[in-house]
């Protein structure tokens, strides 16, 4: 591995979507900062919008020109779809730039991994809310329950689900500020999780809806994507025999009853099903300006050792959006504040990363989340 090209703290923040919040602010503050759009209208309409005129400088992202700004050490903020994101880490690599996203680690992105490492780059990924916030409480649990038990043999329960929708619910359960087709494609991916000890595949994750308890209040919760490879990423003992582990979706209660039909309908669409789906569902279930999102994650572990000994403890986080900004807003961009300050201070080694696991960074990631806003809950026997 090369040594880490030094930070030069100037930032490259490509996006002006409905995730780039405050956070940005965050940025600006610290670092030296160009804010990416499709135009540069756009880029600074949006810098008005959050009360940052001034504060960053607005580009247009035209064919080339974010290569032609890029000076090595430089990090680029990657906030465009996933699609977009091996094509910035292609221009970050070729300026001996370093990259960060709140996206995951997709395949796009892990060719770039070797070369990042060889050429002293950081391909830092995962650090927005789902992925990102539930790494750090997922590390934490593991950290917390190790620090207690050791590694000892035992039988573990994982479960980390998130999801956001209206503050207030109507009958329906939620109203779309963009278009559904992405949600909609989501619920046609399998799942892959472990259940009663084993692999399981579910073809129809919302098949698999089950009832959680947050606080006091009940969800409902089914899972999402590929869990097993975070196996790996969250580092759980080899002598922890895994009884469940799913990574998923937090629903309000009653939302599989409200799309009963939505969900059957879904089961039998083709592509262009899906998309008239999506279509008909923007139309009749809009979201309007006066809306307020919520936005709810449960993060939980428990471990019964093979001796009898029992640990258990669940993170946990409930944010409202307010007029300023949309709760998924402020969870997406103020964690991705956090891992760009680090990038830009040296703190991150060369490679591609999925957050951290460094139980130091982790604390420091939580307690900037807390000073700025975002308290999270615990419950259950202590965290480190």
């Amino acid at each position: 591995m090369a040594d880490l090209i030094p930070p030069t703290g100037r930032v490259h923040w490509i996006g002006t979507g409905r995730a780039t919040g405050s956070g940005l602010g965050l940025v600006c503050d610290e670092a030296a900062t160009l804010l990416w759009g499709r135009t540069v209208a756009r880029a600074e309409s949006h810098l008005d919008r959050l009360g940052l005129t001034g504060g960053a400088e607005p580009r247009a992202l035209e064919p080339g020109a974010l290569a032609r700004e890029i000076v090595p050490g430089d990090v680029v903020v990657a906030m465009l779809p996933a699609a977009g994101h091996p094509a910035l880490a292609e221009a970050a690599l070729a300026g001996a730039a370093h990259l960060v996203s709140p996206g995951y680690a997709d395949p796009g992105l892990t060719p770039h991994a070797r070369r990042a490492a060889e050429r002293g780059s950081v391909l830092l990924t995962e650090v927005g809310l789902a992925p990102g916030v539930d790494h750090l409480f997922a590390h934490d649990l593991v950290g917390a329950a190790r620090a207690t038990l050791g590694d000892r043999p035992a039988v573990a329960d994982f479960a980390s689900h998130s999801g956001s929708g209206p503050a207030a619910p109507d009958a329906f359960r939620h109203r779309f500020d963009r278009s559904p087709h992405e949600a909609l494609t989501a619920l046609l991916t399998p799942a892959r999780t472990i259940a009663e000890g084993l692999p399981r595949l579910v073809a129809r994750p919302w098949e698999d809806t089950r009832r959680l308890t947050v606080g006091d209040e009940t969800f409902e919760a089914h899972p999402g994507r590929d869990s097993l490879p975070f196996l790996a990423t969250y580092g759980l003992p080899a002598t922890w025999r895994l009884e469940s582990f799913a990574r998923g979706t937090l629903r309000p209660d009653g939302w599989s009853a409200a799309w009963k039909p939505v969900l059957a309908e879904l089961a039998e669409a083709d592509e262009a099903g899906v998309a008239a789906l999506a279509e008909r569902l923007a139309a009749r279930q809009p979201g309007t300006d006066a809306d307020r999102d919520r936005v709810v994650m449960s993060v939980r572990l428990s471990v019964h050792t093979d001796d009898g000994t029992d640990w258990s403890g669940e993170w946990s986080l409930d944010t409202v959006g307010d007029a300023r900004e949309s709760a998924t807003a402020r969870l997406v961009s103020v964690p991705l504040a956090c891992a760009v300050l680090d990038v830009a201070a040296g703190r991150v080694p060369p490679g591609l990363h999925q957050a951290t696991d460094d139980p130091e960074a982790v604390r420091r990631w939580l307690t900037f989340l807390t000073a700025r806003g975002i308290v999270a809950t615990f419950r259950g026997d202590g965290a480190v």
